[in-house]
Formats: C-alpha cells, structure tokens, sequence
C-alpha cells in the first residue's frame, strides 16, 4: 500500500477496503484510511506468525485468544514469550525471539502514530536495542461466526433505522 502514496503525501483513503483481514491496519480496515504504517503492522503480524508457526487467521491455535496479536501480547504481558516460538525455530537465540516479539508488537499498536518507522525495525532487527518502548495492548477485531450470525438473525427489528456495517475480507 505505500507505494500508492504519492512523494507528498502522509496519509490517504481509500473507497474499497481490499486486502486479507488480519494483515490490515485497524485505521484501514475501518475507515479505509492508510498511510506508510499500514504496512509497519502488516510486517507486524507477519513477523508473530513466523515467531509463532501460528496463522492470523487460526482461531483454533491461540489458546482461546480472539487473534494472534492478542494472543501473542498477552503472552507478553505475562512474561510467557518463550512459550511462543514454533518449534521449528527453538534453536534461534531466546534473545532474537524476545527481540522478535518486541518489535512485532509494536508494529501492531492501534494507533499508527504508536508504530516505528520501518526503517526504525529493520535497524533494530539488525543491530538489536535495549531501549525499545513497551508495547500496548494491540487493536481487537472479533471474528464472525455462526453463532453472531444467527444472533444476527434472530433480532427483531424496530421503527428505528440505522445502518450496520460489516467488514470482511474476500
């Protein structure tokens, strides 16, 4: 997406919101705005699936975690990451992990202006760093599932109007 940008410009919209729900920026695939940190939390949550072994979209593998991010940031948060790694990556220092991790979560924070720069996490990924902030809790999305959708269809409507929308990736 940060190739559409122009060499003046910040931040964009977008009429149609396309990509694959779970890499997109929680700005993006609510509003249809982006800018150069959308892709800083796509790389993000590229980065925990590597760690992890676990896909964004695979409800099944996150301990009962509503997504990868969050799963992964709570693991964080109690000081569980060296549970995280995909056991085809236990031989990686626990160090570069940790690191990993780190990075990747603050490439996923809600607010982009919370995001690094990628140039800031290539440098980092590179040289390493002892000064990294914390990170904060990531955006949630909830999944649809059968069961909201016969919910869904169970309401009985009222006088009242207003408009619900629902986004899904293709």
């Amino acid at each position: 997406m940060a190739r559409i940008f122009g060499d003046n410009l910040e931040h964009a919209n977008t009429q149609h919101v396309v990509g694959t729900y779970g890499y997109m920026a929680p700005e993006y695939a609510m509003e249809g705005a982006f800018s150069t940190k959308s892709d800083v939390y796509s790389f993000g949550v590229l980065v925990l699936e590597v760690v992890t072994g676990i896909r964004t979209n695979s409800i099944s593998q996150t301990m009962g975690f509503p997504s990868l991010t969050v799963y992964s940031w709570n693991m964080w948060k109690e000081a569980r990451t060296n549970e995280l790694p995909d056991s085809s990556i236990l031989d990686t220092s626990p160090d570069e992990v940790l690191l990993c991790v780190h990075v990747a979560l603050l490439c996923v924070q809600e607010n982009p202006d919370d995001r690094p720069l990628m140039s800031s996490v290539v440098f980092v990924l590179e040289n390493g760093s002892s000064t990294l902030t914390s990170p904060n809790r990531p955006a949630y999305f909830a999944r649809q599932t059968a069961a909201m959708n016969q919910i869904r269809t169970d309401v009985q409507t009222s006088v009242n109007s207003f408009t619900l929308t629902e986004i899904e990736g293709r």
